[in-house]
């Protein structure tokens, strides 16, 4: 992370982002009683479970146990790290990152909020153009021609761009816009010779181009006319919001899909991924404008451990199939490989056959290398030996990028076979074809699998009622803290994670420590005692009297400590390796354990 995010600004952020706001953005949720609920978007349930509690901000799912605050909400939901919650948050409620608040920053994030807002306010000109505008009739034919629904044209916000040269400039013009600005935000094209703008997007059906929070940050437009000499498909240009390698159309409608299945299908167009996500099929991305690359496969790695390449089933959608490898093995991401009968491409295809046949085809892809042989064999002649020494090559390079020493037998075999030689002559020649180097792991971003104070040690699944019951107490009653920290012996409690808790929320019972809740759970790095402390003050039950409550829980834990110990000693006392003397010592040690469990309640000693 470059920079210091402050504990005064991270207070601010989450103060200015109400949980029941923030989670409603992304769920339905429905009021109950103080609460509200919803169906738990981390696991699959018939019944809510999922509970957001607005006088906490907290949430927690009584069914996965998930919980956590508004910052842990965004991260999980969206499979992000922290940083880029709180980015997301802070953005969300317009509050600058301290870190982010030199003046080049500064300049630099009011030129991206003003290219976003171009391009939003564009994004409706079009689509206004396609509905209800003359201009937009050849567009509402081609779509209609190629049965785009009217419920997709809508979720993916599609329109048409005017056949006319400077119809972006005159609406720039009359939205006040800077012209170098919307030339920056590449819509509209400067001509050196005479200094006059002209638009880049015409007589286009227009695709808006969307990040992962779902803003429109690019286009790419489609030709209507059958003009052989224009381009099929033009996109905008790199520019301070918009980088083709870091883009995937979709993402933004398709990621909790992704999540769902755990593999992502990578498509080439829009209309490809438009027909499968409007009948049933939505966890699909396509790549924009530009080839498939490593960002790309490190992006679906946060979503997923699988894709499944589906690309069109010319030479061109093939060929792109195989040269994707380097990148997703990279990621160690899965491959399998969806081949969609010639001539079609996966929006034809769902037109002749229908979605559940899609589904089905993607349901049933190959494993890469599987697929690799078979057009090795199909692009070579086997019978020659130039043909089978292509193939050879061709299957030892691809798996040898995988250092994966099983893959390379296994598909040895399954080489040998298919050419009808020995195996053993094969695995010769594969040794003789040298490794590339190792594909380079990319260590710009963090890992978010192994996070600090994520990894803990083997621990009770779950703790007991009565420790639940003293989390509730310490943290729903700070005024019962001080008298805790001085009658109850951290070393009492069973399970390691309730231990933890504890002990940091005594360790807070010094003047102008404990901040509250909700700062307590946002420096709690572990999703396991996350959801422990979420857990216990998300019962919403009243606790009557619960100074007695406190004293009668810390007793019994005691006594249940007690009995651990005395136990313990009993065992050892009927050890045949415990010589006389040393069961002596454990019978007055028990006397004793016996005799301070009857006594009042006093600190451990």
């Amino acid at each position: 992370m470059a920079g210091f995010l402050s504990p005064a600004t991270r207070e601010q952020i989450r103060a200015a982002s109400d949980i029941v706001d923030v989670i409603g953005s992304y769920l339905p949720l429905k009021k109950t009683g103080a609460n509200f609920t919803a169906l738990c978007p981390f696991h699959k349930e018939k019944s809510p479970s999922f509970n957001v509690n607005p006088h906490k901000q907290i949430f927690h799912c009584f069914g996965c146990h998930k919980g956590g605050d508004v910052f842990t909400f965004v991260k999980e939901y969206e499979n992000i790290g922290f940083m880029d919650a709180v980015r997301r948050l802070a953005e969300r409620a317009k509050i600058p990152l301290e870190f982010e608040n030199t003046p080049g920053a500064q300049e630099s994030r009011h030129l991206k909020s003003q290219l976003e807002d171009i391009h939003e306010q564009l994004t409706q000109r079009w689509q206004n153009c396609l509905a209800n505008e003359a201009a937009g009739q050849l567009a509402r034919d081609y779509l209609a021609k190629r049965g785009v629904s009217a419920e997709a044209i809508k979720l993916f916000r599609i329109g048409a761009a005017p056949e006319l040269w400077d119809d972006t400039v005159n609406w720039a013009r009359s939205k006040n816009f800077d012209l170098a600005i919307v030339e920056q935000a590449g819509l509209i094209i400067k001509k050196e010779e005479t200094g006059r703008h002209y638009d880049r997007f015409r007589g286009r059906l227009m695709f808006p181009i969307c990040n992962e929070q779902g803003r429109v940050v690019g286009f790419s437009g489609r030709v209507l006319s059958g003009d052989e000499k224009t381009a099929k498909y033009v996109n905008s240009p790199e520019t301070p919001i918009f980088t083709k390698s870091k883009i995937f159309f979709g993402l933004d409608k398709s990621k909790r899909a992704i999540l769902d299945a755990g593999y992502a299908i990578i498509c080439e167009g829009q209309l490809d991924l438009i027909a499968c996500f409007t009948n049933g099929v939505q966890n699909i991305v396509a790549p924009q404008g530009t080839a498939f690359t490593d960002q790309h496969a490190r992006i679906l790695k946060r979503y997923c451990n699988e894709v499944v390449l589906c690309f069109d089933s010319d030479n061109a959608g093939q060929n792109a199939i195989v040269r994707s490898l380097d990148h997703l093995l990279a990621a160690d991401l899965a491959v399998r490989v969806a081949v969609v009968p010639s001539p079609h491409d996966p929006d034809s295809f769902i037109k002749a056959n229908g979605g559940e046949a899609f589904r089905a085809l993607v349901e049933n892809a190959e494993g890469f290398f599987d697929y690799l042989l078979k057009r090795l064999l199909a692009t070579n002649d086997a019978t020659s030996d130039k043909g089978r020494l292509a193939v050879l090559r061709g299957m030892a390079e691809a798996l040898h990028k995988t250092g994966n020493s099983v893959l390379l037998d296994t598909h040895a075999q399954k080489t040998a076979l298919r050419l009808g030689v020995a195996v053993d002559a094969v695995r010769k020649e594969f040794a003789k074809v040298k490794p590339q180097a190792a594909i380079a792991r990319n260590d710009d971003e963090p890992d978010d699998s192994v996070l600090a104070g994520e990894v803990e040690a083997e621990a009770p699944s779950r703790p007991s009622n009565h420790e639940l019951h003293l989390l509730k107490t310490l943290l729903l009653h700070d005024n019962l803290a001080e008298w805790t920290a001085a009658h109850l012996d951290v070393q009492w409690l069973a399970h390691p994670l309730v231990r933890q808790i504890v002990h940091a929320r005594l360790a807070a019972t010094e003047p102008g420590a404990w901040h509250g809740l909700a700062e307590f759970l946002g420096g709690i790095e572990s999703p396991p005692m996350r959801s422990l402390v979420t857990e216990a003050v998300a019962d919403e039950r009243q606790m009557p009297n619960p100074e007695i409550q406190l004293a009668d829980v810390t007793l019994k834990l005691r006594n249940l400590f007690l009995d651990r110990l005395i136990a313990a000693l009993t065992q050892k006392i009927g050890s045949p390796e415990t010589d006389d003397a040393q069961k002596l010592e454990f019978l007055h040690e028990q006397q004793r354990l016996k005799q301070q469990k009857r006594s009042p309640l006093s600190p451990l000693i």
